[in-house]
């Protein structure tokens, strides 16, 4: 491990993952180590135009006793090197490399007993596809998602017959650019220099996000589609989601109350198709990043998922030191939704 550049306690690894068409590959594993170290540790997936900045996410998980890990998957964020083209790949499948190495440094060379996936949005597509395909192996004991990219945020006509047009395309022309971003709203109404609270690199993470292209889109579709065919996780899956979308895309201030990147209703819809033990649990006033949301909702996301980790992953309290221990049972404190489906 060598210092990253958020910091100490943060250190990183970087993961050589050969070459590709484009060049040599790489990832990056952070870690932020827990004062209290319990043998349990987190591995968090960010999501498309992201990588890892959310300290506040690390320092709850750490206050409990895990060791926190986030990757940064190939041409993303650390990871980005200058020859490659941000955010590109033409399989979700893809990341399965870097994750089988970041869980065999956090499992064996660390020596964790108790690994919980996290992933945001399309993070929480890619984890889920890989807990699935892993699943004899149990390489987790169990899956956090966060505003997952079950479904295009699309009319019906484009979600379907355009995106498999789209497929078609991503055979003969991967890179061909479908749309030149995503937009500003979201970005707007999370950067400390717009419209909300938090610092992050716009090198890495631009507003308007980078263009989205063929390959990219197709592989994304492929990996729904294999969602909704159903998958076989066989641990337990929280997944968490705002209680409506904003669907605008100009600037308005119900932006920062809502998700305004995906329709949370296809989350809801896809999450029996996960596996067999899933919990939903909705918030009201929640952002596409959930833990980016505004203060009293980033909190009532906090105490669902330790709940949710005592009660379900056998592993012991989770408060910080010197507080009580909600009883695993407790309905969550005023989250608009919080039912097993």
């Amino acid at each position: 491990m060598e210092p990253d550049v958020l910091g100490p306690p943060y250190e990183r690894q970087t993961i050589d993952l050969g070459t590709d068409d484009e060049g040599p590959v790489v990832a990056t594993l952070v870690r932020r180590r827990a004062d209290r170290p319990t043998g349990r540790a987190v591995l968090y997936v960010h999501g498309f135009v992201d990588y890892f900045f959310q300290t506040h996410l690390a320092d709850f998980f750490a206050e409990r006793g895990w060791d926190f890990y986030a990757l940064d998957l190939r041409k993303y964020g650390r990871s980005l090197l200058p020859h490659q083209t941000p955010n590109f790949c033409t399989d979700l499948a893809e990341y399965f490399p870097e994750l089988d190495a970041a869980a065999k440094i956090i499992r064996e060379d660390d020596g964790h007993d108790i690994l919980l996936g996290m992933g945001h949005s399309t993070g929480g597509l890619i984890v889920s596809l890989w807990a699935h395909a892993r699943r004899e192996a149990g390489v987790v004991d169990g899956l956090f998602l966060n505003s997952p990219f079950f479904d295009l945020n699309l009319p019906w006509v484009l979600r379907r017959p355009g995106a498999a047009a789209v497929a078609r395309l991503a055979r003969s022309a991967p890179k061909r650019v479908i749309r030149p971003g995503l937009g500003t709203v979201y970005g707007q109404s999370i950067h400390a220099q717009h419209r909300g609270e938090w610092t992050f690199d716009l090198e890495w993470k631009p507003l308007a996000g980078f263009p989205v292209r063929a390959g990219w889109l197709a592989a994304v579709r492929q990996g729904q589609q294999q969602l909704r065919a159903g998958l076989d996780i066989r641990v337990p899956v929280l997944l968490a989601c705002s209680t409506r979308s904003f669907k605008g895309m100009k600037w308005h201030e119900s932006a920062t109350l809502a998700d305004a990147v995906l329709d949370v209703e296809h989350m809801v819809r896809w999450a029996p198709r996960l596996g067999r033990h899933v919990t939903l649990a909705r918030f009201d006033g929640g952002m596409h990043d959930l833990t980016l949301s505004g203060p009293d909702v980033r909190q009532k996301v906090f105490d669902e998922v330790g709940r949710w980790a005592d009660a379900f992953l056998g592993a012991g309290p989770t408060a910080p030191a010197g507080q009580p221990v909600p009883p695993a049972s407790r309905q969550p404190a005023e989250a608009a939704d919080a039912t097993g489906v």
